[in-house]
This record gives C-alpha cells, sequence and structure tokens, in this order.
C-alpha cells in the first residue's frame, strides 16, 4: 500500500467534553491548517490544477444553484468542472414513460457554459434511483426482458443526444459490480440473464447506444471501492478489458471515492496505474472524506459536522492530500470531483448515521483546513501534464 507523500503534521486539536458532546476546533498549531499566503489562498482549485492539465470538479445541488448566492459564487469560481448530483439521473430525467424533464439538467449546463466549465454526465445506467414505473426497488419490473432491453436503449440514446455537444464525460453505467466482483444484481443484469445473454451485457450495449448518440463524449465506467486492491477492481480491471477487446467504446473508468476514516488508506496510485495501463483514461469522480463525528448535545441520536476526535480530523486531512496525490501521480488521471460542496449538503448523514465531515467547507460554507491542503498540493506540484 502506497501512503501519502505528504504527511500532514501538526494537526487542528479538537477538545471533546467528557459526556462526548460537540467537538471544539482549538486554535491551529499548524502552519498549513491556515492559508498564510494570501497570494494562494485568492486562487481557486481550478486555476491551480490548469498548468498541470487536471481538471477539478464539484458535484452540483440543483436546488441550491442560483439560489444560495453564497454557494453559486464557490461552484462558478472554484471549479471547472460540474456533475449533477441528481438532475441527470433516471427518477429525474424521465418520471414518467417517455415524458422527459430537462429542466434541472439544463439549468446546469447553461450555468457551467456560462462559467467557462466543462460537465460530467451522471448517470445513464444505474440500478438505484430509478422511477416507479420502470421498477419500484431497482431488481422487479412489470415490463417483459425485450422490453427492458428496449427502454433502456431509448432512454440512453434520447438522454446523450437531448445533451449532444454539452457533456465531457459520461458517467455511462453506474455500480454494476458487488464486493465480491460478481455482477450486481439488478432490473438490467436480470432482464439480460432471462434472454440468455451475459447478465453485463447491458454495459457493453449502453456505450454503444451513447457512442452512436455522441461520439465526442467521453464514456466512463464508474464505481466505488475500486481504489482497493480486491475482488471488486479485478472484476473491474478484467471488465475493462473485455470491453476493450470487444471493440466497445470506453474512454475511462471512474473510481468514486467515497472514503471513511475508520479504513486504512487505498493502494490508490497502483489501481489508477494499473487501468491506466490499458490505454484508458482515470477519474476520481466523487471524491469525500467521512470520519466519526460528535453528537449533538441534548439531542440524542443527532450528529454534528465536527469531527469526534483529533485524529479522525488528521486523517481526513491525509486522505484528501493522498487521493490529489494519487491522482497527480498518474498522467491519465484527468479529473478530479468532490461529491458535495459542504457538510450541509452531503449525502453521508443520511446513509452512515454517526459519520461524517466528508467535504472542504463546512455547514455554513466556510472553508476548512483540508482546501487549503489541496492548494497546497496543486501548487507545489510538479505532476507531469495530464495524458487525455
Amino acid at each position: 500500500m502506497k501512503h501519502p507523500q505528504t504527511l500532514i503534521a501538526g494537526i487542528l486539536a479538537l477538545a471533546v467534553t467528557a459526556a462526548g458532546a460537540s467537538a471544539a476546533v482549538a486554535a491551529p498549531a499548524d502552519p498549513r491548517a491556515v492559508d498564510r499566503s494570501p497570494a494562494l489562498a485568492s486562487r481557486s482549485l481550478a486555476a491551480l490544477a490548469e498548468p498541470i492539465g487536471l481538471e477539478i470538479g464539484v458535484a452540483v445541488a440543483a436546488d441550491q444553484l442560483g439560489a444560495d448566492r453564497k454557494y453559486t459564487k464557490l461552484v462558478a469560481g472554484q471549479f471547472s468542472t460540474v456533475t449533477p448530483e441528481n438532475a441527470m439521473k433516471w427518477e429525474s430525467v424521465e418520471p414518467q414513460q417517455g415524458v422527459f424533464d430537462w429542466a434541472a439538467g439544463d439549468a446546469l449546463v447553461a450555468s457551467a457554459e456560462a462559467n467557462g466549465q466543462l460537465v460530467r454526465g451522471h448517470t445513464l445506467v444505474w440500478h438505484s434511483q430509478l422511477p416507479d414505473w420502470l421498477s419500484p426497488d431497482g431488481v422487479s419490473s412489470d415490463f417483459s426482458p425485450e422490453e427492458l432491453r428496449e427502454i433502456l436503449r431509448e432512454h440512453v440514446i434520447t438522454q446523450v443526444t437531448h445533451y449532444k455537444g454539452d457533456i465531457w464525460h459520461w458517467d455511462v453505467v453506474n455500480e454494476a459490480l458487488n464486493e465480491d466482483g460478481t455482477p450486481r444484481v439488478s432490473v438490467w443484469s436480470e432482464a439480460y440473464r432471462a434472454l440468455g445473454l451475459d447478465p453485463l451485457g447491458y454495459i457493453a450495449d449502453a456505450f454503444r447506444w451513447a457512442h452512436e448518440a455522441d461520439p465526442e463524449a467521453k464514456l466512463y465506467y464508474n464505481d466505488y471501492n475500486l481504489e482497493f486492491t480486491g475482488p471488486k477492481s479485478n472484476a473491474a480491471h478484467a471488465l475493462a478489458q473485455d470491453l476493450l477487446a470487444d471493440g466497445v467504446p470506453i474512454d475511462g473508468m471512474g473510481f468514486q471515492g467515497h472514503l471513511s476514516t475508520q479504513y486504512g488508506f487505498p493502494d490508490l496510485e497502483a489501481n489508477l496505474d494499473r487501468f491506466a495501463d490499458l490505454g484508458l483514461e482515470v477519474a476520481l469522480t466523487e471524491v469525500d472524506v467521512r470520519t466519526a463525528v460528535a453528537p449533538r448535545k441534548n439531542h440524542e441520536g443527532e450528529w454534528t459536522s465536527t469531527p469526534a476526535t483529533a485524529e479522525g480530523f488528521a486523517a481526513q486531512r491525509e486522505y484528501w492530500v493522498g487521493t490529489l496525490e494519487a491522482c497527480l501521480a498518474v498522467p491519465a488521471c484527468v479529473s478530479y470531483t468532490v461529491w458535495g460542496l459542504a457538510d450541509s449538503n452531503s449525502w453521508i448523514p443520511g446513509v452512515f448515521p454517526g459519520e461524517g465531515a466528508a467535504l472542504l467547507w463546512d455547514d455554513h460554507l466556510n472553508a476548512k483546513p483540508q482546501l487549503a491542503d489541496l492548494r497546497e498540493v496543486l501548487a507545489t506540484s510538479d505532476a507531469a501534464p495530464r495524458v487525455r
């Protein structure tokens, strides 16, 4: 396992009451905890990454873009790419069969164009966040296997055609593998299985349909826990090899990068490297780093967005640095996207109770020390230009 080259010393002390109440951040002992260079602090992540050719992105909540002035300003000013957090998922785009709602996605594209940003489309094919008319649970459906395949084809072609020329990268297929490397059971895998086809055959079809609709868009497979070497990342590597061997137009692999400090830092650089060795682009697509957070005082079962321990906070900062350094170390890593702007709009607390504080800005959209860490990594990097 390759640990980050830059180790963060003297992390902020966190004071936690004996009763386990909310932790408070003490005065920073480490000069890195505060960006002391006005010139560096005033430069955006995108501007610092530009000389390397690395795109720095953020997942955007459609309801906050334009509605929250500070949120909108940070999204426009700090990042060179944006990803719709939910606005381009199936339940949002096609809430009724054959009835498409492009409003939220179009608004994000218009904002990106106005601010000179690229758009990562997310996501065309997934087992989750499907409309009820299609599948209430991501597995079952009232449609026949033949009908499901045609519904999939129509949806992919219609959506990619609508955004033709507007999307830089598409996450064509999302999370098709289990942790043990076997195909995830989904409405798509079971339809193809019932047709006597490879249960992962829908992946190749989706890539071909997407390429047919927009030959210029870069097409990615996207999944979590590919950062660690193991059955899942091995299966994803074999899948990529098979797709390439069959002439499927796949351009890249998306490593989501949802990390937790309760687990060791992954051998990320090595895994980025081995996919890049196949001739693919690689990208970190959904980075956040969660840790245990302190309980909310006098509110049983509720949590703050404050790390519960100094050790957890220190690990968060180290993991943020490590993810960016791993990407910079691999020239085929062309994009680094954080999954949400601030802790106040993170998905983590709703899925992992007792964990959080996972992003670069806090609940009040104040920058956290992790942001200064990433700025310093970019400002001091001698990474090779990106290979596209």
